[in-house]
């Protein structure tokens, strides 16, 4: 497709998505900047509603960065093992927290390379970041991001980098952080991996991958 009708199907999307979904935000609870971060790392793979759940009993018995740089690697997979992956997250984890109490003296930077240089952050998680805490223009590619996005016809792609780079280069910039909350709710909405509502979905007019039921 044409990069000026990638441009025409943005703009369908981005008013579709507005009109249906106004008031998404992100479903991670975000009380403090290094909280949404840790969020972020436990977030792999798991969902937004258990990881709130996990990240408050955390944050219970840790309640500052320097608590959880001191606490022990097996004391902290204990408590964030209902989150999956709790050895490489566990890691990770130290890793951020230590990070915040040394080399960025107390403050999560607002600079996606540096964010990137912590294990566990990728280029998803450090967009969630500096988008939600310094409003930075960046999209959250996650699952159903990338799902929608490939359905409607904005990308052909699946890797999320690439996906990031496509949207970000028919989408206005100022749509960026709310672009991928709205693509979410979509996804959880409407546009299920396996069982799409594609009747009753507020894109389906120009959904490239919609599939009627009538």
């Amino acid at each position: 497709m044409r990069k000026s009708d990638r441009i025409k199907l943005a703009d369908l999307t981005l008013k579709a998505l507005s009109e249906a979904f106004p008031d998404s935000a992100c479903s991670l609870d975000s009380d403090s900047p290094e909280r949404l971060a840790i969020r972020g790392i436990l977030s792999a793979q798991c969902t937004d509603v258990r990881v709130n759940i996990t990240a408050g009993e955390l944050f219970t018995i840790c309640p500052t960065m320097a608590e959880l740089d001191a606490l022990s690697e097996d004391e902290l997979i204990r408590i964030i093992k209902p989150c999956g992956l709790y050895k490489s997250k566990a890691k990770s984890i130290k890793t951020f927290a230590h990070l915040y109490c040394t080399e960025w003296g107390g403050e999560v930077p607002a600079d996606i390379n540096a964010l990137m240089k912590c294990p566990g952050v990728g280029k998803k998680i450090a967009n969630l970041i500096v988008g939600e805490i310094y409003s930075i223009p960046a999209v959250v590619v996650d699952t159903h991001c990338k799902r929608v996005m490939y359905r409607i016809g904005i990308t052909d792609n699946t890797d999320p980098l690439k996906v990031e780079k496509d949207i970000c280069e028919v989408f206005p910039e100022s749509s960026w952080i709310g672009l991928g909350h709205m693509a979410v709710d979509l996804g959880r909405s409407f546009c299920d991996s396996r069982n799409p509502k594609c009747d009753e979905c507020p894109l389906t007019e120009f959904c490239r991958k919609r599939v009627s039921k009538k």
